[in-house]
């Protein structure tokens, strides 16, 4: 039989803890110096509980000051369109892209001339000591398209461009103006006050040969410097500046190639630089340390200033010249970027022919006929670049075509109605790895359907997830002077930029410049089939590509 006592347990079993725990109690009131007080560990937990606690409210403080104290950064609110206008004035072949005001949006500057700048800013010729009319330099807010900054800078602009790095020794990039007064003056973009000025001494009845080169540094200023091409008569004449004060390294050297020549700086993959020149028909290769030679007089000491033993192989030591597979008159070079550099598209007037950046061994060749622009870049497949060529293929009528860089070979290609001085095409790139193409002109469904008058200006998009359809976005009745398009805050904030009026060698009139928001445009864009109608109607097609995303780099 169960015992009484755990009879008495297994009924109150809490009974009997209690009884054991009051049990164990009297004999440590009776054996104090066997039992000890738990004091030390009721402490420490004590102070774990307090350390817990008072964590916890420095959270909250930090979430809460963050939350409703601390104001965040307040975005800039970008207008889905803007339009600035400049009275009795004419513009320049000119229109860089940065972020001026370093707000991370891109802003715009471009070039004017007229007798007064700008109302906001009141600042005339007399103020930098000029005749008047003169050219005004002015940088204008992506966002809102306020004037940022404006200053006269020279009686008539020759040349510009921004984006050089170091100019001046700056930590910004700054803009280099060359006046057609004999005024070299570098301009600190983001204030727009001039870091230096020189006067150069090209001599007289001088052709400026552009773009200006930035090459690296040469005379040991920490800072890169500048190589800017002339032509008198029939020799090129070769300067170089110091890109911190402007002065002149060595003094000018001469290379008898002709009037015509236009060249290309390209960085081969042991990391020697090489100027390619293309007269008429003819290509000519020499290396940067042979230039610097000529124009100082000394050997180079830079690393990069240095020859590449596979381009050599193929300049003729004695005339620089480069055979080339193909004959016909030159018009365009452009590099196009590889994983292991850069390849080399030569555009000639009935012909493109790709060289290889290593060894300047032909490729592959495409026929093509009268071209009207500098090719632009884009991707028609996801990460396979691919060329845009626009070429004449009749009176007011060009061709369109997209085409592989790696083989040559057509991709898409599309005829247009087109008026003499049509804006080049333009990209951008999307975040399907593809890109975005705009072309302007007139499309017609039958080429047979071209009309006497003028062609009508309009801007198309093309989108290459969708073949047989283009966009009609806008149109223009303006001269167009540049046009682009740009992402004017990173991934996003899609436009383009029209500048217009008349060019410094017309009677002077209405100068503008505008930005368009390109979602705006899509909404009210028409649909034009380029053949069979597929199976989305138009407003799917808008609707997607109005909801397209893109991203500033692929």
């Amino acid at each position: 039989m169960m015992d009484s006592k755990d009879l008495e347990a297994e009924i109150h079993p809490l009974k009997n803890e209690d009884g054991k725990a009051q049990e164990n109690h009297e004999n440590c009131t009776e054996k104090e110096s066997v039992c000890k007080k738990p004091t030390r560990f009721a402490q420490l937990s004590r102070w774990r509980t307090a350390s817990f606690f008072l964590s916890l409210f420095l959270c909250l403080i930090v979430v809460f000051a963050f939350s409703f104290i601390i104001p965040c950064p307040v975005r800039p609110l970008s207008q889905k369109t803007w339009h600035r206008k400049y009275e009795n004035a004419v513009t320049y072949t000119f229109l860089a892209v940065e972020d001026v005001d370093k707000d991370k949006v891109q802003d715009i500057i471009f070039a004017f001339r007229s007798t007064n700048g700008s109302s906001s800013f009141n600042r005339s010729c007399l103020d930098e000591g000029l005749s008047t009319p003169c050219a005004f330099i002015v940088a204008v807010s992506g966002t809102d398209g306020s004037t940022l900054w404006e200053r006269p800078v020279t009686e008539d602009v020759h040349w510009m461009e921004c984006g050089i790095e170091q100019l001046g020794g700056a930590q910004s990039p700054g803009c280099l103006v060359l006046g057609k007064s004999e005024s070299l003056t570098a301009i600190n973009s983001q204030t727009g006050e001039a870091l230096w000025r020189q006067t150069n001494n090209f001599g007289a009845n001088y052709t400026l040969m552009t773009p200006l080169l930035k090459i690296p540094d040469v005379d040991g200023d920490g800072v890169q410097d500048l190589m800017i091409f002339t032509t008198v008569r029939e020799e090129i004449k070769i300067y170089i500046h110091s890109g911190k004060n402007g002065n002149q390294v060595g003094f000018p050297a001469q290379l008898g190639l002709g009037r015509k020549a236009v060249y290309l700086m390209y960085a081969t993959k042991a990391g020697s630089n090489y100027l390619l020149f293309h007269t008429v028909n003819s290509l000519y290769g020499y290396s940067l340390k042979d230039l610097y030679s000529m124009a100082t007089g000394m050997e180079p000491k830079l690393v990069s200033l240095k020859q590449d033993p596979q381009w050599e192989k193929k300049i003729e030591s004695s005339s620089h010249h480069i055979s080339l597979l193909s004959s016909g008159d030159i018009r365009y070079m452009v590099k196009l970027p590889r994983r292991s550099g850069e390849d080399i598209l030569v555009v000639k007037s009935d012909m493109a022919e790709l060289l290889s950046g290593q060894n300047l061994e032909s490729l592959w060749t495409l026929n093509t006929s009268h071209i009207l622009s500098k090719p632009v870049l884009g991707y028609y497949k996801p990460d396979v670049l691919d060329i845009v060529l626009e070429s004449t293929v009749g009176p007011n009528r060009k061709k369109i075509m997209i085409v592989e860089s790696g083989s040559g070979a057509v991709q898409w290609e599309l005829e247009l109605n087109s008026r003499a001085g049509s804006p080049r095409p333009a990209t951008l790139p999307t975040a399907n790895h593809r890109s975005t193409f705009f072309f302007w002109g007139e499309y017609q469904a039958e080429a047979n359907e071209m009309r006497s008058r003028v062609p009508f200006q309009n801007l198309y998009l093309f989108h290459p997830s969708y073949p047989n359809a283009l966009l009609e976005l806008a149109n223009s009745t303006e001269q167009i002077v540049v046009f682009d398009a740009v992402l004017f805050e990173r991934s996003r904030h899609a436009c383009y930029v029209l500048l217009t009026g008349p060019q410094s060698s017309e009677e002077p009139g209405v100068v503008s410049v505008m930005k368009r928001k390109l979602k705006e445009d899509i909404n009210d864009s028409k649909v034009m089939w380029l053949g069979q109608v597929s199976g989305d109607s138009e407003q799917y097609i808008k609707d997607r590509l109005y909801r397209m995303r893109f991203q500033s780099q692929i």
